[in-house]
């Protein structure tokens, strides 16, 4: 499967395309993936310089997956929707489909995962996109669980552990395997963790959402 992830840090902060990849190719699936982010950008600064446009025309993409800027949806939900229609568009003309990486609320304000929510969880069913519900599995696994910390220093960015458990929420959604039982090592993650991580993940996907 060919994936162009557009987005900023929280896509490429601890390399979540890899850590996805080394899932897939657990599973038999190989996964190439093509990054285009910038720090803090929003999807309407990606549209407007135009490279993420031209890698979409370009062809050759499975799956185009768009992140928003982690908080805009809160602030700015329909001007999120307007920036996923006009890529969708673009990434439908391509015979690609889109995924939706619906991110998490920083750590000292929870109560905006229910915003983000509602504003991707909208955008995929206007569009027919693919949800990756991250936010949601990190909302469900915070409720349970204060280790391992998802959330770096800065309460924005995900450490380790919560790129990891992003990249087992990708597996699920987006290429529909479970991700209990995968032996891949990951550096700076023990074993336990990751195991802890993929039970998770696994359960929250696959059980009733709330």
């Amino acid at each position: 499967m060919r994936i162009l992830f557009v987005g900023n840090s929280f896509t490429a902060r601890n390399n979540l395309p890899g850590l996805l990849k080394g899932l897939a190719g657990a599973r038999g699936i190989e996964v190439e993936s093509t990054l285009i982010q910038a720090g803090g950008a929003s999807l309407r600064q990606h549209l407007n310089a135009g490279k993420a446009l031209a890698a979409i025309a370009a062809g050759g993409y499975d799956v185009v997956v768009l992140q928003e800027q982690s908080t805009l949806p809160v602030k700015s939900p329909e001007r999120f929707r307007e920036s996923a229609r006009d890529f969708d568009a673009a990434i439908k003309a391509a015979g690609a489909r889109t995924a939706l990486y619906l991110t998490w609320a920083r750590r000292n304000a929870p109560e905006a995962q229910a915003a983000l929510t509602s504003a991707y969880g909208g955008a995929a069913a206007e569009l027919g996109a693919t949800l990756i519900p991250v936010g949601m599995v990190w909302e469900r696994f915070l409720e349970t669980h204060d280790e391992p910390v998802l959330h770096d220093k800065d309460n924005s960015h995900p450490a380790l552990a919560g790129s990891y458990l992003a990249a087992c929420v990708f597996l699920i959604a987006l290429l529909a395997e479970d991700p209990v039982g995968i032996d891949v090592p990951v550096k700076g993650l023990d074993a336990d963790t990751a195991a802890l991580l993929q039970q998770a993940a696994w359960e929250i996907c696959e059980g009733p959402v709330s």
